[in-house]
This record gives C-alpha cells, sequence and structure tokens, in this order.
C-alpha cells in the first residue's frame, strides 16, 4: 500500500492507494472523521477495504481530510472539527437520556468547511480527470453531516454517498436540495443505542433521502455510535459495483 500526505485546497489530507506508478484512479473515495477526532483517524478502513478486496487496489484511491478545525484549545490535543459543538451540553443532554433533534440546526462554520471541501474536489478532478459521477463522499458522524451537505450541493451527482452514523441537520434545505440528486446510492448505518446521535435522527435522514428519490441502503445494527463489520463489508461492495 502507498501513503502520502499532502495539501489539497485548504485541507491537510492523507491518501491512501496501491495503484501502479504512473496510474490514476478510476474511482475517488474521499472519508472525512468525525468530531474531536484526528485526521487520520480513519485512514485503517483505507486499508482495510484495500486488503479485503485487493482487485480495488488498481483502481481506487482514498482521501481522508483533516477537518480546519483544531480542538486544542478545548483539551483535545490532535482533535480537528468541521464546526464546534458545545461538548457539555452534548454530555448532559446523554447523561439525562435526552433526544438530540438537530432538524433545523444549520451551523454557522458549516458554508466555510463546505467551501473547503469544494476546493479539495476541484484539485483532485483536476488531477485524475474524473467527473464528480467518479466521486464516492462519505464520513462518520460529523463528517458524514459533511460529506451529505457536501452532495447535495454538486452540481452533477457524486457515484455515492456513505453515511456511517450521521443525522439530519438543515432539514428544509437539504430537502431542497435532496430532489435534484435523484437515483442517488446511498450506504448509510446507524447503532440502535447510538447515544451521541439517537436513531432517530438517522431514520428522518434516511426518509427524507428516499422521499427525494435516492436509493438508500439502510443499515441498522445492535450497537453504539460505531461503524460495525457489516456496514465495512457492504461498502466493500459498494466500492466493488462502482468499480
Amino acid at each position: 500500500m502507498h501513503s502520502s500526505s499532502r495539501q489539497l485546497g485548504r485541507l491537510d489530507c492523507l491518501i491512501v492507494d496501491n495503484l501502479p506508478s504512473g496510474k490514476k484512479p478510476e474511482l475517488e473515495v474521499v472519508l472525512c472523521h468525525g468530531f474531536g477526532a484526528p485526521g487520520n483517524d480513519l485512514v485503517p478502513i483505507g486499508y482495510e477495504i484495500l486488503h479485503a478486496a485487493p482487485h480495488l487496489a488498481e483502481k481506487v484511491q482514498f482521501v481522508f481530510p483533516a477537518a480546519p478545525l483544531s480542538l486544542d484549545d478545548q483539551g483535545l490535543y490532535g482533535g480537528r472539527a468541521w464546526w464546534p459543538l458545545d461538548v457539555a451540553r452534548l454530555s448532559l443532554a446523554i447523561e439525562r437520556g435526552e433526544l438530540r433533534d438537530q432538524r433545523g440546526l444549520l451551523p454557522a462554520e458549516l458554508p466555510e468547511a463546505r467551501d473547503q471541501m469544494f476546493e479539495l474536489l476541484q484539485e483532485l478532478q483536476q488531477e485524475t480527470e474524473l467527473p464528480l459521477s467518479r466521486f464516492v463522499l462519505g464520513g462518520f458522524s460529523q463528517g458524514s453531516m459533511i460529506a451529505t451537505e457536501v452532495a447535495l450541493r454538486l452540481p452533477q451527482s457524486p457515484a455515492a454517498l456513505v453515511i456511517w452514523s450521521g443525522t439530519l441537520l438543515c432539514e428544509d434545505v437539504w430537502r431542497e436540495l435532496a430532489k435534484h440528486h435523484r437515483g442517488l446510492p446511498v450506504l448509510q448505518s446507524h447503532g440502535q443505542v447510538d447515544p451521541i446521535l439517537p436513531p432517530e435522527g438517522a431514520v428522518w435522514l434516511r426518509d427524507m433521502l428516499q422521499e427525494a428519490g435516492a436509493e438508500v441502503e439502510f443499515i441498522e445494527f445492535y450497537g453504539p455510535h460505531t461503524i460495525p463489520m457489516e456496514a465495512l463489508e457492504r461498502t466493500i461492495a459498494l466500492l466493488e459495483r462502482l468499480a
């Protein structure tokens, strides 16, 4: 496997592939980490997928951008975020078992994070000469939310959207944008006992996407805020179909 670090647009990225020397990828997979994680948090998934499906190695390149905001000042050294969260409020809601309905939430920093992702995609397109229809966007938790925001605002549907433990934000905006992406393949997974992002939010997101015409494969598993093996296996199957 090859790995390298570089800046794409304004985002520091780690790139994983096993492409023959001089060969351009046929499919780009951009995966965004969750709140508080370091930029390399999801990199092992790239290695695991290429190890499990070696025939993808000559076609697929994985890109793992580090979110733009450092959380060092909050004591989460090395942790990064796509937009800030009130960690104390979140912890209290979890402790009380409160349902966190974020459907109306529009984070003020979301447009800036989105623009930085657009720049990353534009630079990758120029390098690879691939259309947006050969890009898979995805991520975990907050990373899946920025991936959804970007995917729905693209002028052309990406190859697929992967949502691991995400939730519905900006409902009115996303619902309108999603109408322009009928047929978009979406792989979504969520734990039934997720204390961070309650499963209700995932169901709302799934239903919104399906109502807009997306083709959603929804994996519900008994577990917490994580990426289960079943979701990883279904992600591999998705990439095999696309590649």
